[in-house]
């Protein structure tokens, strides 16, 4: 295992900058994940890690190792692919083994790392399949204990588990989860899921338009949010961002004013969904009608507002809001977050 540290590092393409001064490190037996939008440059950060492409400036580092040239080779990552990559000829088992013998490794070495991989995977029905016949969550499987199947530096990850169904998915994070938890290997999870992000891993690094914009534990990150960015890409359902002014009486938006928050002048508020509080009648300190109600089972997403101003709040499944009415809207002080219109960062 190893730790590993990015320090300045930048790549461009034709100009264009893919990645600006990217800093991170990744605790050697930590599970982190590298998370952001489409186009943030998250493959070009694995293609490096990888080896399969140079920076432009920067170094690589692991375990204080200069790796920024080495080959990919001599860099000793083990990869599961969003595309699983597994051959469609062999079996189970040998898409396993096949790491091992390109190493040279003896059949009775290659006999013990799968047996081992099978008790943590449970795998050991469809070792004699062939891909085909297994199910999309059976050649994940088999495509993470190939990855296992070797001692590697870290294992690195790009969306291991996009195309799966969505109840596979769940599973799939759970099953990721415990398996890191078990054997203490250094996981580097890529994905564009913010769901995924946060179940599976204990650190979380915000990839945005190139930039880190902020590290840490999930629950911090989700809570304490440096910048607007990043609180509107890190939990779901997505906060409410309105133009607002702070003052004497509160913070005052299209719909209203909020009392309680200090401050004055400009800022952009960002209001999480689970501390707006809605209640039937128009009693509040902002009322406005519901425009919109997802039902989702255990839970339901009611928006309230105007076209140019709308807020989101979590209400339970059976709520007996309608289209229309009139409602009272109160948010708890601690999930109103206030940020500069400028920069966009906390304030």
């Amino acid at each position: 295992m190893a730790e590993i540290h990015l320090e300045n590092v930048s790549k461009s393409y034709a100009g264009k900058p893919a990645l600006q001064n990217v800093s991170l490190t990744l605790p050697d037996g930590s599970f982190t994940s590298i998370f952001g939008p489409p186009g943030a440059g998250k493959s070009v950060l694995l293609r490096l890690l990888l080896g399969l492409e140079q920076v432009d400036a920067g170094r690589i580092l692991f375990d204080g190792r200069d790796v920024t040239n080495a080959a990919p080779m001599a860099r000793d990552l083990a990869m599961v692919f969003q595309n699983l990559a597994l051959f469609p000829h062999l079996t189970a088992r040998d898409n396993i083994a096949f790491p091992l013998r390109r190493r040279g490794k003896d059949e009775a070495h290659i006999t013990q790392r799968i047996d081992a991989l099978t008790d943590v995977l449970g795998i050991g029905h469809i070792l004699q399949k062939k891909p085909a016949a297994l199910s999309g969550g059976e050649r994940q499987r088999v495509a993470i204990g190939r990855a296992l199947s070797r001692d590697a530096a870290a294992y690195m990850m790009d969306e291991p588990i996009a195309a799966l169904d969505a109840r596979l998915r769940d599973g799939m994070r759970v099953e990721l989860k415990r398996l890191q938890a078990e054997l203490g290997h250094t996981f580097i999870y890529v994905t564009h899921d913010c769901d995924e992000a946060m179940a599976v891993a204990d650190t979380l690094a915000i990839l945005n338009a190139g930039k880190i914009e902020q590290t840490g534990p999930p629950g911090d990150v989700y809570a304490n949010p440096a910048a607007l960015a990043v609180a509107e890409l890190v939990g779901a359902p997505r906060p409410s961002v309105l133009q607002a002014s702070t003052g004497p009486e509160g913070i005052t938006c299209a719909l209203g004013t909020f009392p309680g928050v200090q401050g004055r002048g400009p800022v952009m508020m960002a209001l999480r969904p689970e501390a707006v509080h809605l209640t039937p009648g128009g009693t509040g300190p902002v009322q406005a009608p519901v425009r919109d109600i997802e039902r989702l089972g255990a839970f339901s997403i009611v928006t309230v507002g105007t076209a140019d101003a709308e807020i989101r709040a979590i209400t339970s499944g059976d709520t007996t809001l309608t289209l229309g009415m009139e409602v009272g809207v109160d948010v708890a002080a601690d999930g109103i977050l206030l940020f500069a219109t400028d920069t966009g960062v906390r304030l």
